[in-house]
């Protein structure tokens, strides 16, 4: 039935009707605000919370009121998850999840321990990380960094189902939060560092079977683009975006955008015909990359889910010419059949690791839904949501120095011969780094003020591509780099923007990059944690600080807030870890090492003990 339901989408088979029950307990947990059964609040990714207990005149007041520490150490990302008095927490590999009764002073009421080779961890690109968890339809939903999706009872723990959803043999894992949305529930992969192809894959809760899986490169057919795909926008299909000046692909070459006249649209099978060179084996686009593994936000209204896709492999952009599609890109998806609405590749033929992953966030304006992303190349868009016309697309700070801007009307970025990558060349000062102007920290929105509020990453990089030889389950990066400070002097931020132009309203300099995941309250409060061990409030409307409190490693985890008994609480999980502490963790010094991030970051440990411990902290009144 599903396979048809893909079909029809694609427009292969006659009609039939589609029926989707949704999670019954998880949508009726959204609608009270005391819980946090989403790990980004709601299915709109807002990171916003209406709880208005804590506010501007009493936030100050706020106490430690209890802790849990993880027993794991290394990066704790993403947040609990909270349903009535139950809460439900996760931790860096091996992902063990605890169920704590919050009315019964946080009593351990089940724990789940999975069983993974330790090996896996050497796969893990970018530290031991898990993003969180899943709710719905009585069950928590896992998914380990070993490629093991599971399903476990609410009340019990007990396992109900698991499915292998990647192979780390391959150098395939996983590091999402699964995203629960009707009766599916959504994961993706992590490997573009090892030459994987990755995917989305949606799972049915009942059973864990497969429903779909869109890969992000290769024949329409796997990357499952629709009949009617870019209706609305035909250039986003194009089969190249940019000439080559100097030859392109080699040393002294660079590359201009064609101009929106010029650029031909509406084209097929771009998965394929935009890898222009074979390498690995094959055709290119077999070990593409394009990872997913960021925060996915769904509207029921017109049933799309939107997520970004990463980096292309190798980071070596000479050996892989061509646009390199659809790496890079913000896809809309039917949630039924996974099929893409619309597509737009923000980083064409990638020179930089720029990945396209972050999260996006849907909001409302005019009676219209719009579409937000805070990209890694250092601007900032937003789409119409129903059908990716591009509105805004500005740069996040000035200090973006690898293109100019991005033509509205085709999505291009208009690239500077100044910053291009060749390998053996190394190109100097390029902004922003590699781990982009922000990483897997998402922002928030308030409906209250109607501004985005995004953590900020402030710096920049050398870049060197290699040659490198693909082998399976090795990493495949083909380019070493350095990290410093951009010319703020500074290496992060933490701003609000208006989303529809995306210009600043204000910005706060930070000594380190804001790691932490943004929220924002109906008391006009946002909260974000740093990597020398602040957990902040600041005023929404001005970015006055307003209250903090040093926890006991860095923060690179999700603000939350959750209501019991009458009383509010906002928490976050820290543990220093991360692209960013990683090699903190892991002890390495040479500036390369971990990516550039020893060098970059090499003052975390004036600030951190390694490794990170993991802890929960909880604040109230």
């Amino acid at each position: 039935m599903q396979v048809n339901k893909i079909k029809l989408a694609l427009g292969l088979v006659a009609a039939l009707p589609l029926v989707a029950f949704a999670a019954a307990d998880q949508e009726a947990a959204l609608k009270d605000a005391n819980n946090w059964a989403h790990p980004r609040g709601q299915h709109n990714n807002n990171g916003y919370s209406a709880l208005a207990q804590i506010n501007k005149g009493n936030v100050k007041n706020l106490k430690a009121a209890w802790t849990f520490a993880t027993g794991v150490n290394r990066g704790h990302e993403g947040s609990p998850v909270v349903v009535g008095n139950m809460m439900y927490v996760h931790t860096a590999f091996p992902n063990n999840v605890y169920a704590l009764d919050l009315n019964d002073n946080q009593k351990i009421v089940w724990s789940y321990f999975p069983k993974q080779d330790p090996s896996v961890q050497a796969v893990l690109c970018c530290d031991n990380v898990s993003r969180g968890l899943g709710y719905g339809d009585g069950k928590i939903y896992l998914q380990q960094n070993d490629g093991m999706l599971v399903a476990l009872d609410a009340k019990t723990g007990a396992k109900v189902w698991d499915v292998k959803n990647t192979d780390p043999k391959v150098g395939a894992t996983n590091t999402n939060a699964p995203h629960v949305i009707k009766d599916k529930v959504l994961t993706g992969c992590s490997g573009a560092e090892f030459g994987v192809r990755c995917f989305i894959a949606a799972y049915n809760l009942k059973d864990g079977s497969l429903a779909w899986k869109a890969f992000s490169t290769g024949p329409d057919s796997e990357v499952l683009i629709g009949a009617d795909f870019n209706k609305e926008n035909p250039s986003y299909s194009a089969l190249s975006v940019y000439q080559d000046v100097n030859g392109g692909n080699k040393q002294g070459g660079s590359f201009k955008a064609v101009a929106a006249d010029q650029i031909k649209g509406g084209e097929k099978e771009l998965g394929t015909r935009t890898w222009l060179k074979p390498q690995a084996v094959k055709d290119g686009w077999q070990h593409g990359g394009g990872s997913v593994w960021g925060w996915w936000p769904y509207d029921a209204r017109t049933n799309l889910v939107y997520y970004g896709t990463g980096n292309p492999s190798v980071w070596n952009p000479d050996v892989r010419p061509g646009d390199n599609k659809w790496s890079m890109t913000i896809f809309a998806r039917d949630l039924d059949t996974g099929v893409a609405k619309w597509g737009m590749q923000m980083t064409p033929h990638d020179e930089w690791d720029y990945d396209g992953i972050n999260e996006v966030i849907l909001f409302d304006k005019g009676g219209k839904t719009y579409a937000w992303h805070h990209d890694r190349n250092g601007f900032i868009y937003t789409w119409q949501a129903g059908n990716g016309t591009l509105v805004a697309a500005e740069k996040v700070h000035p200090f973006v120095n690898w293109a100019t801007g991005v033509d509205l009307k085709t999505g291009v970025p208009d690239k500077l011969a100044s910053a291009s990558t060749h390998q053996d060349y190394n190109a100097k000062g390029v902004c922003p780094a590699a781990l982009g102007t922000k990483d897997q920290q998402p922002a928030a929105y308030s409906p209250k003020t109607g501004l985005m509020y995004t953590p900020l990453n402030h710096v920049c990089m050398t870049y060197e591509p290699v040659e490198s030889k693909y082998v399976a389950g090795q990493p495949w990066v083909g380019a070493t780099l350095t990290m410093f400070a951009g010319p703020d002097g500074v290496m992060g931020g933490f701003g609000a923007y208006d989303p529809m132009t995306n210009k600043k309203v204000w910005y706060n300099k930070e000594k380190f990059s804001a790691w932490g995941g943004a929220l924002t309250t109906a008391s006009n409060i946002v909260f974000y944690g740093t990597l020398d061990r602040w957990f902040k409030a600041v005023d929404a409307q001005s970015g006055k600080e307003l209250w903090k409190f040093q926890v006991g490693s860095g923060v690179i985890g999700n603000a939350f807030t959750y209501g019991n008994k009458g009383k509010q609480y906002v928490g976050v999980l820290s543990g220093i870890g991360g692209w960013a502490g990683v090699a903190m963790n892991l002890g390495m010094t040479n500036d390369t090492d971990a990516l550039g991030a020893a060098g970059g970051y090499k003052e975390l440990t004036k600030y951190n003990a390694a490794p990170g411990g993991g802890a929960l902290n909880v604040f109230s009144l």
